[in-house]
């Protein structure tokens, strides 16, 4: 049945953006039920409408696109298959609270501390919660003896985008969307499409690990963007296309039990700009621990690009006409959702990564494209108003900018241009003068950057030959820096998930421990091989292969026995994809079992 969904789900995605594309004529289908709600207080930064009336003469007046359009949020891609049609990071290890000793564990390889991001698989040293297809488990992990499933949470015809964990309140909070899939009519010089998208986060007490029971929920039309938890406050956005279909404003709408409760235009925020199209963007935040009334913000946007969180303020990237990018920081404090600054840089950000808080100072790297063949990279410091401070442009011109990395006062660009890498170092100590450092010319090029101590970066890129390449940079002459080890994945050509997904990524410096899922292919032997590389990592001695994990059965390759994830408990490795969990032992990679996900 999920096969069957999936592909009928990528065979009308593709269609949407089809018609979308050529007859220009899609229709988002809410149902509109009209209902007040009490305005919460208006930030001083935006306004409010007093109307849909007035809502509607805005996009006309401010809005290149306000009849139905296409919108693919990060989550539908996925589920719909159409992301080809478009065009921390801290892992840490924990020790559980108590008065006898227990495991250390891993956790989620995040980008800044604190501040929790949605996975698909947690882990609070003793049981492991996995969300695979459309059901999250929970296995008792450790001791590894009696590692089995416990329970099971079953969300049918639901496109699940992660979930978090949160162990002192026992609870689970289950993120996803809901789709009612497309019907066609075809006319002639005209179609159209009715796609109506919901994006839920379910709460459960999970104190009884075989009996989870549901709490509450808390459900918003609209696109999955991103989300993060600090304590026990889940912060998630959605975005929703603002539309006039038929003369009538579509504003966005939550659903609970005692029914449909349209958000209305006194509460939509707003700040007076011109776009190509504008959404809904709205701000939820939700105490999976306690009771409380979820608290949400919604503001009318550009289309959301990036999120990067701190403990205190969300910001959220919006791309602008003419390569610029909108700024938005939105203070956050428990259920306090607080639009204050407004800020624009030019150029394009990368991901969450080409973005960082420090003391008083938001950080951001871009790219401005000029046409298809040239592009200038930028790196911009503000302030918590968000404005221009300081600034360093024109950086390796002509080339890409592939990843970035802020850590403290350094921030760490990589740039290529024909598979060839500068790696710079930047100060950005001072704030109205960054400046370079030195920088570092190497084959291939890095897309993710983790730091190993403060003088040493480790790098995950590809090589020359396009094979997935691990690197150790030394950054303590900032002025020379020096790539002291590198390791290239055999084969003809090889990928990782690493290199698009930062969570993905397993390091543990205390246990000279690092792990990356990889494919790998060889032509000559028609054949892939897709598992888990785990090795040893130290500056004496660099990367040097450990083994691997695999849970392919024989030489046929399956999608579905893709190693995702990676963590340890104490000295057992687990390892996950969307059929198993396998338990080998950390020290050899012995295998101990495995637990078959039905």
């Amino acid at each position: 049945m999920q096969r069957e969904i999936k592909k009928r789900a990528g065979l009308y995605g593709a269609a949407a953006v089809l018609l979308a594309l050529v007859l220009g004529s899609m229709f988002y289908s809410v149902s509109i039920i009209p209902q007040q709600i009490q305005s919460p207080p208006q930030p001083s930064l935006f306004k409010t409408f007093s109307s849909a009336e007035e809502i509607k003469s805005y996009l006309t007046a401010n809005s290149r696109t306000y009849a139905p359009f296409l919108f693919v949020g990060p989550a539908d891609a996925n589920f719909g298959q159409v992301r080809t049609m478009m065009e921390s990071s801290q892992n840490s290890f924990a020790t559980a609270p108590g008065l006898t000793q227990e495991p250390t564990y891993s956790t989620t390889n995040i980008q800044v501390s604190g501040v929790d991001e949605a996975d698909i698989v947690k882990t609070d040293g003793k049981y492991l919660y996995v969300m695979s297809g459309t059901n999250v488990f929970i296995l008792k992990a450790y001791p590894s003896e009696e590692a089995e499933i416990v329970s099971k949470i079953a969300f049918n015809d639901t496109n699940l985008v992660g979930i978090f964990v949160s162990g002192s309140s026992n609870r689970l909070a289950v993120l996803g969307s809901k789709y009612k899939f497309p019907e066609f009519y075809f006319r002639q010089f005209a179609g159209s499409v009715i796609v109506d998208v919901k994006t839920f986060l379910n709460v459960y007490d999970i104190s009884n690990k075989s009996a989870p029971s549901f709490l509450t929920n808390f459900t918003i039309t609209g696109s999955y963007f991103s989300s993060r938890m600090i304590g026990d406050y889940v912060y998630f956005v959605v975005s929703q296309p603002a539309y006039i279909i038929l003369e009538t404003v579509i504003l966005p709408k939550i659903i609970t039990n005692d029914g449909i409760k349209e958000i209305p235009a006194s509460e939509v925020f707003y700040s007076e700009a011109s776009d190509n199209y504008f959404m809904y963007t709205t701000v939820v935040a939700m105490n999976i621990a306690t009771a409380e009334e979820p608290a949400y913000k919604t503001l009318m946007l550009g289309g959301t690009s990036s999120m990067y969180v701190s403990p205190n303020n969300i910001y959220i990237t919006f791309p602008e006409p003419y390569e610029k990018t909108a700024v938005y920081r939105i203070r956050i404090e428990n259920s306090t959702i607080s639009p204050e600054a407004k800020g624009k840089v030019p150029g394009r950000e990368l991901n969450q990564f080409s973005m960082d808080e420090y003391g008083d100072h938001f950080r951001i790297a871009t790219t401005t494209r000029i046409n298809w063949a040239a592009a200038s990279n930028n790196l911009y410091i503000l302030n918590m108003n968000l404005s221009i401070l300081g600034k360093l442009e024109n950086i390796a011109p002509n080339e890409n900018l592939d990843s970035a990395r802020f850590i403290g006062n350094r921030c760490y660009l990589s740039t290529s241009v024909i598979r060839i890498d500068p790696f710079f170092v930047i100060d950005v100590e001072n704030a109205t003068k960054p400046k370079i450092l030195g920088y570092l010319k190497i084959p291939g090029f890095m897309r993710y950057l983790h730091p190993y101590d403060e003088n040493h970066i480790i790098g995950v890129g590809r090589d020359e030959n396009n094979s997935v390449k691990i690197s150790i940079f030394d950054v303590t002459n900032v002025s020379a820096p020096i790539e002291i080890d590198m390791y290239s994945v055999p084969g003809d050509w090889s990928d990782s998930t690493v290199l698009t997904d930062h969570k993905a990524f397993l390091f543990e410096k205390s246990r000279d421990l690092l792990a990356i899922p990889v494919s790998a292919y060889y032509w000559d032997k028609y054949w892939q091989w897709q598992g888990l590389y785990v090795f040893n990592i130290t500056l004496s001695n660099g990367i040097v292969l450990r083994g691997n994990v695999t849970h392919l059965e024989d030489t046929a390759y399956y999608w579905n026995c893709q190693v995702k994830r990676a963590l340890y408990i104490d000295n057992v490795l687990y390892t996950v994809s969307d059929i198993k969990v396998k338990l080998n032992r950390l020290e050899d990679l012995a295998f101990i079992k495995e637990i078959l996900l039905p």
